[in-house]
């Protein structure tokens, strides 16, 4: 594993926050344009466009994503996306205009910040003119930047989650990268060794609130329905199909069931895009086998690299203490 979802040709990255108010967007743009499927498995998600990425309808291209902040009301930064991509002549031709196609997914983060200020069009048009290809940070960043993760127990337990990339080489030159703003009720753990990473604890005694083990003992969460979310990007070099990304998507998934505990819950919107921006076919289960360990990575990035933020622990800062 090495760098980040741009290392896949034809992705670019931008980031925009408001860091008073700890939120942020991030805009991924595929200007010529990208097959795309999406799988949603949280019950609560907060998504704009993903009706048309299912293989029956005839959209067959998207040209950027954007993932979010603010809960439903920060769907609105994927309009600033759509904006920047019509100034630079991308989408499909209307006739009038260009139309671009920018799916959206957003992701509550308004416990540890002024919930009264969210990613707007003008945030999601920063990150759109902020995007380009090569590094950069993990963590307290984009749409990670207010993202907290192990809610189970209440949102008094949680410590920080955040926003993580990463790519592998299959075979053939095959490139796959991920994103992915981590913001689960559920805690996250190695997916090797099962240790909890960043999840519910009690900061006064130093200890972890098992989220598994508190809903086995107390049979219902303290967390509010669609206050969480993990929502993130696979991106190959590779010709794909919307019926294959949707498939891709859906076995990506495996790797939020390897991290996060639980997942995929009622009180999360799990969702995951995929993109093809390349023009040679590979076996979908090869591709769906190294997106899920690629979002395994950008999934322990995220939390690994984030920061204590507003008196909120995040992994690095327990590591440090």
């Amino acid at each position: 594993m090495f760098g980040n979802i741009t290392d896949v040709p034809g992705v670019k990255v931008g980031h925009a926050e408001n860091r008073d108010a700890i939120t942020g967007c991030t805009a991924l743009l595929v200007e010529n344009g990208a097959v795309c499927g999406v799988d949603v498995r949280g019950s609560a998600p907060g998504t704009r466009e993903t009706d048309a990425l299912d293989p029956i309808n005839a959209i067959d291209r998207v040209h950027g994503i954007c993932l979010a902040g603010g809960s439903a009301f920060g769907l609105e930064a994927a309009t600033g996306v759509m904006r920047y991509l019509e100034e630079k002549g991308v989408g499909i031709d209307a006739g009038v205009t260009k139309i671009p196609i920018v799916p959206s997914a957003v992701l509550f983060d308004l416990f540890i910040g002024d919930a009264h200020v969210r990613p707007t069009a003008k945030m999601g048009y920063e990150a759109a003119a902020n995007a380009q290809v090569g590094a950069f940070a993990n963590g307290n960043i984009g749409a990670g930047y207010g993202a907290t993760v192990g809610k189970m127990a209440g949102p008094q337990f949680c410590m920080k989650g955040g926003l993580g990339s990463a790519s592998t080489v299959g075979k053939d030159n095959l490139i796959v990268g991920a994103i992915v703003a981590v913001n689960a009720v559920g805690d996250v753990k190695d997916p090797d060794t099962r240790e909890i990473l960043a999840g519910a604890r009690n900061s006064e005694t130093a200890s972890w609130i098992d989220s598994c083990a508190y809903l086995a003992e107390h049979a219902q969460s303290q967390a509010l329905a669609g206050t969480n979310t993990t929502i993130g990007v696979i991106a190959v070099n590779a010709q794909i199909t919307k019926a294959e990304a949707k498939k891709i998507a859906q076995l990506t998934q495996n790797a939020l069931a390897r991290t996060i505990y639980p997942v995929h819950t009622m009180l999360d919107g799990d969702t995951i895009f995929v993109l093809g921006t390349g023009d040679k076919s590979y076996s979908v289960d090869y591709i769906g086998q190294l997106a899920t360990q690629v979002m395994e990575e950008a999934i322990l990035a995220g939390v690994k690299s984030a920061d204590k933020l507003a008196n909120t622990e995040s992994y690095s800062s327990i590591q440090n203490a």
